[in-house]
């Protein structure tokens, strides 16, 4: 167990730089978009969180609907949620979104073709075991390495999920393609436990990425009043909730859990003090923006801003500036095109290009 890193103390004292970066608004109208992937330059698959997908083009400013998802569950923070481009098949992209099963919903992974802006061959791969009497916590969020896909999946509500195994809820699972779990996951054999599983007792987690560069898996998840983590993922490790956390409880100034961090719990790489409700995560390697070159870029929702973030020499998390705050929208996800572009959603119903 490694302590925080101490300049997280005072990245909560000292006023964070600026840059003149602005945010273009290139689309609107949207309703509640929770994932873009582009396929080129200007066109875009866009999720919107009551079940539609569609081709976005940005250059001809159309929007067409090419499938609605089936057996929706989008009550309260369910819904579809995540759409990522496939690095295994060339026009396949991978989905996440809440399948209603009976009376509650559950984070599925589903798989699609677009041809031709043609949608074809919608099939649910995994739908995991993470239903609950509530309608909070789903995660999701997708990476890639160059054989897993890495999907994230939230306590549901229920924060005893995050230590139990037998459930998928609040943990990040590694699968093959087709959405099963490898032969060398942590807890295959174990007795009594889901073996997609490979890190668990994370709270809510909405952005993952995997830098090939260094083959570290990232993780940012909600805390609850305050407590936001990021979070290096390890094969088959522990990150706490809710036996630790950073954060209080909503209902006072009471702390979650028995403390900050514990012997066999991965510490957080960085805590967010108060919350600024992460909505996902990116880690930027184009040239457009020498600034955020090599930099996590995490929209907030809560805190409405792209929070700018380095990764030390240490593997410690460091905050560096926070971009947008005076647009006073809610950032829900940000995607880079093949140019190097940034772009991002809001829950107002708009997309953004961020311009120099």
């Amino acid at each position: 167990m490694k302590p925080l890193h101490i300049t997280l103390l005072f990245t909560l004292l000292v006023p964070l730089p600026s840059y003149a970066l602005k945010a273009e608004k290139v689309f609107s109208g949207l309703t509640l978009p929770w994932g873009f992937e582009f396929i080129d330059d200007h066109r875009l698959i866009l999720n919107e969180k009551y079940g539609d997908i569609s081709l976005v083009d940005l250059s001809n400013q159309t929007k067409t609907q090419l499938f609605h998802v089936p057996q929706l569950f989008s009550d309260g923070q369910g819904g579809l949620m995540d759409v990522k481009a496939s690095p295994f098949e060339y026009d396949t992209f991978y989905f996440t979104y809440s399948q209603r099963v009976g009376g509650s919903g559950q984070t599925a992974l589903a798989r699609a073709r677009i041809e031709d802006d043609k949608f074809h061959a919608w099939k649910t791969l995994l739908v995991t075991e993470s239903g609950s009497d509530t309608s909070r916590h789903f995660g999701s969020r997708l990476t890639f390495d160059k054989q897993s896909i890495y999907m994230t999946v939230g306590e549901r509500g229920i924060r005893d999920n995050a230590q139990n195994l037998s459930t998928h809820a609040g943990s990040v699972l590694r699968l093959t393609p087709q959405g099963q779990a490898f032969a060398d996951n942590p807890f295959l054999t174990q007795p009594d436990t889901q073996p997609e599983i490979w890190s668990y007792g994370h709270r809510n987690p909405q952005g993952i990425v995997y830098d090939s560069a260094t083959s570290r898996l990232w993780e940012i998840e909600h805390g609850p009043r305050g407590g936001d983590e990021i979070n290096l993922v390890k094969k088959g490790a522990n990150y706490g909730w809710p036996l630790t956390s950073h954060g209080k409880e909503y209902w006072g100034p009471v702390s979650v859990g028995d403390s900050k961090e514990k012997e066999g719990i991965e510490s957080p790489k960085h805590v967010f003090t108060p919350s600024i409700a992460p909505g996902s995560m990116v880690l930027y390697k184009g040239d457009k923006y020498p600034e955020l070159t090599g930099k996590l870029l995490v929209g907030a929702l809560k805190l409405t801003h792209i929070n700018v973030l380095s990764i030390e020499a240490d593997q410690s998390v460091v905050e560096r500036m926070r971009l947008f705050e005076d647009l006073n929208e809610r950032i829900r996800q940000i995607a880079v095109n093949p140019q190097g572009m940034i772009f991002f959603s809001t829950d107002n119903g708009n997309l953004y290009r961020i311009i120099e």
